[in-house]
């Protein structure tokens, strides 16, 4: 484990004390639970943007591809 001196707003603090008195859980797993949540958030955020990226990068041939074979006449 790592350890890690952070600031934290006041407000967020307060917050975060309320919560935890109702939900008995220790203040650390409480915070690692959450940089946990929102790494996964970003995780998802960055491959949406890749796969948006190659999907673009594709877009054209794609098309291209399907006027093709819309163009093909298969002789019923």
């Amino acid at each position: 484990m790592k350890t890690v001196s952070l600031k934290i707003d006041d407000s967020v603090f307060g917050e975060t004390e309320k919560i935890l008195a109702h939900i008995k859980k220790p203040r650390n797993r409480y915070i690692n639970d959450a940089i946990a949540f929102y790494n996964n958030v970003q995780r998802k955020q960055i491959i949406g943007k890749k796969l948006r990226k190659e999907s673009n990068l594709v877009k054209a041939d794609s098309m291209s591809a399907l006027k093709d074979f819309e163009e093909i006449d298969y002789g019923d």
